[in-house]
């Protein structure tokens, strides 16, 4: 008989779920993902929420997401993902991200569907006039202009380093150009990653982000303003899976983005008021017994982008009675693993663990096992096992 660590409620049935499958896996607990789902949507105060794709990398799950009420468009991270969704049917598709990909934005302007279904994001004068000069065709291509939602207090910058584009002249600027090159100005987006992005660790993390969101909130109104006198917004996009609650009290915006919630990684787990429920897994075999006190899973190493620290490694769920060895960490092919529960675990039990981050997962993955209770209900292609890396 096996010799187990202490039952989990959430490990012992994943490997009771999983048994069949071969390990390393990748695992999505499809009520957990559900009621994620719910709990975003009641966050947004009924603002629909563009599903951030980056975030999950698996066309099920997306359109599962996609298709219950409070969830509309996609919040692609590259041009040629979106131009993937626009051929497969897609509509409604905002690419996040500038590109200077010439040939994808050529082909998004001699498709006619992708022109319909595709908003590219600007945020300088230098990037539309690229687009103008190296693309054929570009007359009405539908651009978005991504504005800096970072707080700034002197000569500090709080927040991500993203648009340079942050008062309403600035934004003017490029909407003209645009315009004055036949491109048609259809939204905004306002990404506040110093409140979305950051658990409420301490009393100064929750004064940064209470000031933050009163500040952007006046400098959004500002802009967005300035921008409707000069042309129609589709759209007014903003805020994250931990800033929806505060983000979709904006009468400014017109919709909400979010996605790493439905799988719900270790960096939201220190959230005010955030209850979401841990989804997506992975489970790796114990492979070698070193000493009593010591198991080593084959692989782990699966680091999440960020900067580098423990906040970005993988974690083994705390209730197996397992963690790592803080010289070591993950690796790249084996992970030692240190507890009393060590001597009760054998050569191929699975100890799972949970990612950091939401999406990043799926890129060492080319399936996900999809489970409800203890029973394995399908398998569904991440990205990358339908051949696709969007980088």
């Amino acid at each position: 008989m096996s010799r187990r660590a202490h039952p989990s409620p959430v490990a012992d049935r994943l490997s009771r779920a999983t048994a069949h499958l071969p390990a390393p896996l990748a695992v999505v607990d499809l009520t957990a993902f559900d009621r994620n789902a719910d709990t975003l949507v009641d966050r947004a105060h009924g603002k629909p929420i563009r599903i951030a794709t980056k975030s999950l990398r698996c066309r099920a799950l997306i359109e599962r997401a996609l298709a219950r009420d409070g969830f509309d468009g996609l919040m692609c991270y590259s041009l040629r993902e979106a131009l993937w969704w626009a051929r497969a049917g897609h509509t409604n598709l905002l690419v996040a991200y500038p590109s200077v990909d010439i040939p994808a934005l050529i082909e998004l302007a001699t498709d006619p569907g992708g022109r319909a279904a595709v908003c590219v994001m600007v945020d300088s004068v230098e990037l539309v006039d690229l687009i103008a000069r190296e693309v054929p065709g570009h007359q009405g291509l539908r651009v978005a202009v991504d504005v800096d939602a970072s707080l700034r207090l002197g000569p500090a910058h709080l927040g991500v380093r993203r648009s340079p584009l942050r008062e309403p002249e600035d934004i003017e600027a490029v909407v003209r150009r645009a315009q004055e090159h036949g491109l048609v100005v259809a939204g905004l987006m306002f990404y506040d990653a110093q409140i979305a992005g950051l658990p409420d660790t301490s009393p100064a993390v929750r004064q940064v982000k209470v000031r933050s969101g009163a500040q952007l909130r006046t400098r959004r109104a500002e802009v967005v303003a300035a921008v409707r006198s000069l042309t129609d917004l589709e759209l007014v996009n903003g805020g994250g899976t931990g800033s929806l609650h505060i983000a979709g009290l904006d009468p400014s915006l017109t919709e909400l983005a979010a996605g790493s919630g439905l799988y719900a990684p270790t960096l939201f787990d220190h959230y005010d008021g955030l209850a979401l429920e841990p989804a997506a897994f992975f489970g790796c075999p114990v492979v070698r017994r070193p000493s009593d006190e010591f198991v080593t899973v084959y692989s782990g190493g699966y680091l999440a982008s960020g900067p580098p620290g423990w906040s970005r490694v993988p974690q083994p769920l705390e209730e197996q009675g397992l963690r790592l060895v803080r010289t070591e960490g993950t690796g790249e092919v084996q992970t030692p693993l240190k507890g009393a529960a060590a001597a009760r675990v054998s050569l191929g039990d699975r100890i799972w663990f949970r990612h950091a981050k939401a999406g990043e997962l799926a890129e060492r993955f080319t399936d996900l096992a999809l489970v409800d209770g203890v029973e394995v209900v399908g398998v569904a292609p991440t990205y990358r096992g339908e051949g696709q890396c969007f980088g």
